[in-house]
């Protein structure tokens, strides 16, 4: 088995651990917040990063963010500067992944998730429980896809986006980096790049600073 750190200690890395098959070992968690620190969860401390060094070997999880604070995931995970090698991408047994989709690393692909045929996921990504990306969608590094999400055919999502959980993506269109989409929307055309929607059919309400 392989030894596995999940960043930080939060919603998505808790969820993680029901994703984990038999070839990794929890071996703890890594935050930066102080008070995080030193905790136990399921038998697992939640380090300083200094367990970044201290388990060399371990293979790390990054699924920082949030509707709050998903456009600085980039740079949250870069400042770990870890290289590529070192991320692990964990699916879970429950979701179907297309044999001709491509899947990036450091990617957490949660229970009955459905990829189908020639979807992109790029490296850095989140996907929620029961979200289905549908053919050629490509869904752009350091995404976050909230749970029961549709994406359509051929569409992309540009990177470093948060898609609200329920929200159903038109096929053929584009949503443009850095952009937030609220829960239960319906996205029936494109979104510029950093734009904030939510309605049905979604609609622009500001912009992502």
């Amino acid at each position: 088995m392989k030894e596995l750190l999940i960043f930080p200690y939060n919603g998505n890395g808790l969820e993680a651990i029901d994703c984990l098959s038999e070839e990794y070992e929890l071996i703890g968690f890594i935050d930066d917040t102080l008070e995080k620190q030193g905790l136990e969860i399921m038998g697992c401390k939640v380090y300083s990063r200094e367990a970044l060094n201290k388990y060399r070997d371990a293979k790390v999880l990054a699924v920082p963010g949030s509707p709050a604070s998903y456009i600085h995931r980039k740079k949250i995970i870069d400042s770990l500067e870890l290289p590529s090698s070192r991320f692990a991408t964990i699916v879970h047994p429950s979701s179907h992944i297309s044999g001709m989709a491509k899947i990036g690393y450091n990617v957490l692909i949660m229970a009955g998730v459905v990829i189908t045929s020639n979807a992109i996921i790029n490296d850095h990504v989140c996907i929620l429980p029961n979200s289905v990306i549908h053919h050629n969608v490509e869904i752009g590094e350091f995404s976050l896809i909230g749970s029961c999400v549709t994406v359509a055919g051929n569409t992309k999502v540009g990177s470093n986006c948060y898609i609200g959980s329920g929200t159903k993506i038109i096929n053929n269109i584009t949503i443009g980096k850095g952009s937030l989409v609220g829960l239960g929307s319906n996205v029936i055309s494109n979104l510029p790049e950093y734009s904030k929607s939510v309605g049905n059919p979604a609609r622009i309400i500001g912009n992502i600073v």
